[in-house]
């Protein structure tokens, strides 16, 4: 069995629901039956409110998100990160160098001053 790259639960998602027109009509306007998904580590989102179901909207708007190319990405740079054996905080604790770090302090004159 592979390993497992990417660990996700539902703490990770948002999860909206809202009224949706469209077909269904008084019901639609009367019920929330708009699903929205949102991955905020990764800023995919799945909409979808084109069923009476909400349970049916729940699925294909995660199926979306899931699907979606913010997503795609950001499972590829867990990968690329994974495959280095680094997290993405250990990535920026390595940037965070004084040497790589450049400091401006605004002068008496109002100019910004390398500090």
């Amino acid at each position: 069995m592979p390993e497992r790259i990417v660990h996700l639960t539902r703490k990770d998602f948002v999860r909206q629901t809202f009224r949706a027109g469209g077909k269904g009509g008084q019901k639609q306007n009367k019920t929330s039956s708009g699903v929205r998904f949102i991955h905020p580590a990764s800023g995919a989102r799945g909409e979808c409110r084109e069923e009476r179901s909400q349970e049916q909207n729940e699925q294909r708007a995660f199926r979306r998100m899931a699907e979606s190319v913010k997503m795609r990405m950001w499972i590829a740079e867990q990968h690329q990160n994974w495959e280095r054996g680094k997290t993405i905080e250990q990535e920026v604790e390595e940037m965070m160098t004084p040497d790589k770090i450049l400091v401006e302090v605004m002068g008496e004159d109002g100019e910004w001053v390398r500090g």
